[in-house]
């Protein structure tokens, strides 16, 4: 029998049910689910004196997400940040399917639970179309990261692509599978 991760399960069998009943969908296909997660760091300056400094981002980044990440290209020339078009300025990675459900378990019981002063993610983060993006200021909250080899605290953005129609069902969505909303009201 092949390996179906936890929240994939939970999804199935106790958030698609929930979405339809608050919602009164007809087909579990009206239902909102998570279409991917990107990861993206942008490194900025540091990428541009340094070189090493994206292979260290392409390191860590491909850690914490369990897949191969990779560097991000300037489009254009700004000469104020002696940066030309091409030059690789920050890292991501596109979790889908499986790798997806995994990352999302591993930051939800993991990666949050080790943020200092932590009161609940800002629920400001959606963007009028069901999706949500929140910023985390540092990389070492993931386990997967080893704080003596790291060189430089480096924040990242997480988003969270969802095939809901709106930000009420995209947050639904999200509370359901347990992400820690700092407004938690019913």
């Amino acid at each position: 029998m092949a390996y179906i991760p936890t929240l994939k399960t939970k999804y199935n069998e106790e958030i698609l049910p929930a979405l339809m009943k608050e919602y009164g969908y007809k087909t579990v296909m009206q239902a909102p689910r998570l279409k991917k997660i990107t990861l993206n760091q942008g490194l900025g300056k540091a990428a541009i004196a340094d070189k090493k400094v994206i292979d260290k981002g392409i390191e860590e980044m491909t850690l914490i997400a369990g897949q191969k990440a990779v560097a991000t290209k300037s489009r254009k020339d700004i000469s104020n940040f002696k940066l030309r078009r091409g030059m690789p300025i920050g890292v991501r990675v596109t979790l889908r399917g499986e790798r997806m459900y995994e990352f999302l378990e591993r930051l939800i019981t993991a990666s949050i639970p080790r943020i200092r002063d932590f009161r609940g993610i800002n629920d400001k983060g959606f963007d009028g179309k069901g999706n949500y993006t929140f910023g985390i200021a540092e990389q070492i909250i993931f386990p997967e990261i080893d704080i003596d080899k790291i060189d430089r605290i480096q924040g990242m953005d997480i988003t969270f692509v969802t095939s809901a129609n709106t930000d009420k069902e995209a947050m639904s969505l999200l509370k359901l599978f347990g992400i820690p909303f700092k407004n938690q009201q019913k």
